[in-house]
């Protein structure tokens, strides 16, 4: 085949793409708050729910977080979106992961606390997204009731946002979504006897 030939083939079948891209696009209509959930055992979950984060407010949107489950290390997402209260609202409701505390009794605790602030911030239509980071582990360990919390999510303002991430999502979360990514795990440092990097992990 010639360089001709080639580039001729290359500009017909970009063009069926586009058309067939252009179509799904205008057949999309709705407008409405979408739930994603990232989940599984890979590394990035939180890092992609912190991108949404830094994106919501690219476009002007007001931005409400809750950390579950974190709390026993300072983070560099804390560390940068608590420079912009205004627009952020920011609450950490961890005290460590669960093989640090074991205190099941303290662990729901937080996480029902974390919850009631998770509820105020569902309540408001001036906050664009909401990212509930770390929710599947509460809602996979039973510290909060499942089908109480998608009913909250179901009530809120029509044109929020919500990020849940976390491993383990239950099913009846996933089922309720929009969008599930899922996250797997390749590889990772620490396997290789690297310690967690500022910056990378935390």
């Amino acid at each position: 085949m010639s360089q001709t030939e080639d580039a001729q083939r290359h500009q017909t079948l970009m063009a069926k793409t586009k058309a067939a891209v252009d179509a799904r696009i205008a057949a999309a209509q709705t407008d409405c708050g979408v739930l994603l959930v990232i989940t599984g055992p890979g590394k990035g979950k939180s890092s992609s729910g912190f991108g949404m984060v830094a994106r919501a407010l690219g476009h002007g949107l007001k931005v409400g977080v809750v950390q579950f489950i974190k709390g026993s290390r300072a983070t560099g997402e804390e560390s940068f979106f608590r420079r912009f209260p205004q627009e952020v609202s920011y609450h950490v409701c961890g005290e460590g992961f669960t093989w640090e505390t074991q205190n099941r009794e303290r662990d729901v605790q937080k996480a029902q606390e974390g919850w009631a602030i998770a509820q105020g911030l569902l309540q408001r239509a001036d906050v664009g997204l909401v990212l509930l980071d770390e929710l599947n582990i509460v809602l996979n360990k039973g510290y909060l009731d499942t089908d109480a919390v998608l009913a909250d999510l179901a009530a809120r303002p029509a044109m929020q946002h919500v990020v849940v991430t976390g491993r383990g999502a239950p099913d009846a979360l996933v089922a309720a979504a929009h969008t599930v990514s899922e996250v797997s795990a390749v590889k990772h440092a620490f396997k290789q006897g690297i310690r967690a990097q500022p910056g990378v992990e935390f």
